[in-house]
């Protein structure tokens, strides 16, 4: 008879080791997955709302948002207006996950099974992680730019250093590369790089250089337009990466923070464009293994019938008429999708043969789905796996609203080939970054003039900023810039459309 892993909802840390001892038996056998060293830590409540504030972290410098967060969440959390995750996993290797204490033996099981290895293994082997993302230096990165910035608090002022934290938080979604340069990104030596910077700055300093009088350059000549363009890299989509290079008055230090948040943006680009693929790929292992652990008696009945509640719960999708609806649940869709390839690949139909001719009838499911989880992000991903089987599923169709036209609300895809294709294609766009993200970037300043920075924002399909909010974060570029910021609203044709002027704020008054 096959030994049980646990008896009842207590565990201990022998527990914890006999279940993960079993889940990796199954992953790495049975599903053949690839995955980091695990690291598994079990945390109280609070320090998961404490994680929660520092975006997942486990190590991170401090600001004062991360403990607003903390407060509005142990507050929701307190009053029972909201629960807490079962874990937080960290995309790093180790691989670390943090378990939550109160959770019981079953849904200890679930959380490893879940994170240890679905998600350990997609952070592994997906090539968006893999371009954009440095598993092995993270945590010692995260290390230094928390010492770091202690050490810029206590030798220019905590006021100081929060004022140019509070702008590259702002400008954090703009401050990423979105095509891969010519070398991955290392931060074990951005580290060495950095103290090399700090030494070399203190090196060189003279203070005497302060005091000279700033003439006008004789030698300095008009540059062309195209040429002023070409010496500043521009146009430039990564706002934080332009300011640290070329921002005339930033201290050195300024520059070094925002090249820290610049860094930890990139980090959590990938998941950003993974959000369904990544959760799919882990709710789908996640079941395998539980269901794999009860064929074998690993796991008793009771266990996992409590199991199935809480994946029910996890992948349950309202209909569109739900006041619940809020878009796509990215853990039902990503499961779905993930089954689907499943029946498509062992039980394929004629309009499955005619779909997807490359994977239908293979019989290797756990070889075509290790392919999806490595080569597509969620706009891919969907354009090429969402099934018309799965679309009269969910009964999805597109609706037509142009507020440009007096026809009223036009149902513009249904239930046939076009329609299909039509969906599927418009539920993919909804995924990809390039169409949901402001395409804002930096196109000229004057640097021998006014020191204007302008910039544009290419307006698609009539979606403007948000005044109050684009004026708000124009607010904190202007004051890292120092001079005047404009950004120019463009449509696909380059007709303006609507211009924002701000001035940077004097010292006193940014701080204040």
């Amino acid at each position: 008879m096959t030994e049980r892993l646990f008896e009842g909802a207590d565990w201990d840390f022998h527990t914890l080791q006999r279940i993960t001892d079993a889940c990796e038996e199954v992953a790495l056998k049975d599903l053949g997955l690839d995955v980091y060293p695990n690291q598994i830590e079990v945390i109280t409540a609070e320090q998961m709302l404490d994680a929660y504030s520092s975006v997942g972290m486990p190590l991170f410098y401090k600001h004062w948002s991360f403990g607003k967060h903390f407060a509005f969440h142990e507050a929701s959390y307190r009053k029972g207006l909201m629960g807490l995750a079962y874990e937080i996993v960290i995309n790093s290797s180790p691989c670390i996950s943090y378990l939550m204490e109160e959770n019981t033996a079953t849904m200890q099981t679930l959380v490893i099974a879940h994170a240890a290895f679905g998600h350990n293994h997609f952070f592994k082997n997906n090539y968006l992680f893999k371009q954009w993302t440095d598993a092995d230096g993270i945590l010692d990165y995260l290390d230094f730019a928390k010492n770091y910035v202690m050490q810029c608090e206590e030798r220019y002022g905590r006021i100081e250093v929060e004022r140019t934290l509070d702008a590259a938080h702002a400008l954090m979604s703009h401050g990423i590369d979105r095509y891969p340069g010519k070398k991955k990104l290392d931060l074990r030596a951005e580290e060495k790089r950095a103290g090399r910077r700090r030494q070399h700055e203190e090196e060189v300093f003279n203070d005497l250089w302060r005091t000279v009088p700033a003439g006008k350059s004789k030698t300095r000549s008009a540059l062309s337009i195209e040429r002023r363009r070409k010496l500043l890299g521009l146009p430039q989509e990564n706002l934080l990466y332009f300011l640290e290079k070329s921002a005339p008055r930033l201290a050195p230090w300024q520059r070094e923070l925002l090249r820290i948040v610049r860094h930890i943006a990139q980090y959590f680009y990938p998941q950003s464009q993974t959000k369904v693929m990544n959760e799919g790929t882990a709710t789908y292992v996640h079941y395998r293994i539980m269901t794999q652990l009860h064929q074998q008696g690993r796991i008793t009945d009771g266990n996992f019938l409590e199991f199935l509640g809480s994946h029910t719960n996890v992948v349950f999708q309202p209909e569109f008429d739900d006041p619940r609806f809020s878009g796509f649940n990215p853990y039902a869709l990503g499961f779905a999708v993930m089954q689907d390839i499943e029946r498509i690949v062992t039980r394929p139909e004629d309009e499955d043969r005619e779909w997807f001719p490359d994977i239908a009838g293979k019989n290797d499911v756990m070889g075509v789905l290790r392919d999806v989880w490595a080569n597509y992000r969620d706009e891919s991903f969907i354009a090429q796996f969402l099934s018309p089987k799965l679309m009269r599923h969910f009964r999805m169709f597109h609706l037509h609203d142009d507020p440009e036209e007096r026809a009223g609300i036009r149902v513009d895809a249904i239930h046939d080939e076009r329609g299909f294709r039509r969906v599927r294609r418009e539920l993919a766009r909804q995924h990809d970054v390039g169409y949901i993200d402001a395409n804002i970037e930096v196109v000229d300043v004057d640097l021998s003039g006014d020191r204007r920075l302008i910039l544009h924002h290419h307006v698609i399909k009539g979606s403007q900023l948000n005044e109050t909010d684009a004026k708000r974060v124009l607010q904190h570029l202007a004051d890292l810039w120092t001079y005047d910021v404009a950004l120019i609203e463009v449509d696909a044709n380059d007709k303006v459309l609507r211009e924002y002027v701000v001035s940077p704020r004097p010292i006193a008054a940014a701080v204040a």
